[in-house]
């Protein structure tokens, strides 16, 4: 076999949902590989995505939420983020999980970036956007499962922030680069 041809696209022969929830859709397939092998049990987590929004205040300040997340059973500081609902795109969703988040609204979302979150075992990927002179306009709006406290931090102390370790996510933390890296360019 040639090595460009274990590049190809693997084929589904048979696929079965194991758990469709509305916080987890875990697909289980039976693929065959380029060469012909047969893998059972290859399982794939459905996700719409996420947005993640880097919201600056007119006064320079990157608008934070410090929220538990019970995956990890801790409190962690994030830039605010969330799920897209069926049929949304990732600007509404970024315009809506801020405002529902932190009550911040401001400039329409520029998109700074989209990435893949897992693509070893996940068809989901995440778009972080830029928006500007986001300033406080509304109560928050939290689901039942969210308890979030907001926080600013200048510019300067935010990257300190990502550096040190103190906000840990990985999708948080490329986000968080590619934000500083857009408003380093400005």
């Amino acid at each position: 076999m040639r090595d460009d041809e274990r590049l190809l696209p693997w084929t589904i022969r048979e696929s079965t949902y194991r758990i469709d929830e509305p916080f987890l859709r875990l697909r289980s397939d039976r693929v065959e590989l380029p060469d012909g092998a047969i893998i059972d049990g290859y399982f794939v987590r459905e996700s719409r995505g996420f947005a993640i929004v880097a919201a600056l205040t007119p006064d320079r300040h990157i608008v934070l939420v410090r929220q538990y997340k019970h995956g990890i059973a801790r409190v962690t500081l994030e830039l605010p983020a969330g799920t897209l609902d069926p049929g949304e795109t990732p600007e509404a969703c970024a315009i809506r999980e801020l405002a529902e988040e932190t009550g911040y609204a401001g400039d329409a979302p520029r998109l700074l970036r989209s990435l893949y979150a897992d693509p070893t075992s996940s068809n989901g990927s995440f778009h972080v956007f830029l928006i500007e002179n986001a300033t406080h306009q509304f109560e928050q709006s939290l689901d039942v499962t969210e308890s979030i406290v907001v926080e600013t931090a200048t510019v300067a102390e935010f990257a300190a922030m990502v550096r040190g370790g103190e906000i840990g996510s990985g999708s948080q933390v490329a986000a968080a680069y590619i934000a500083l890296e857009a408003l380093a360019r400005e």
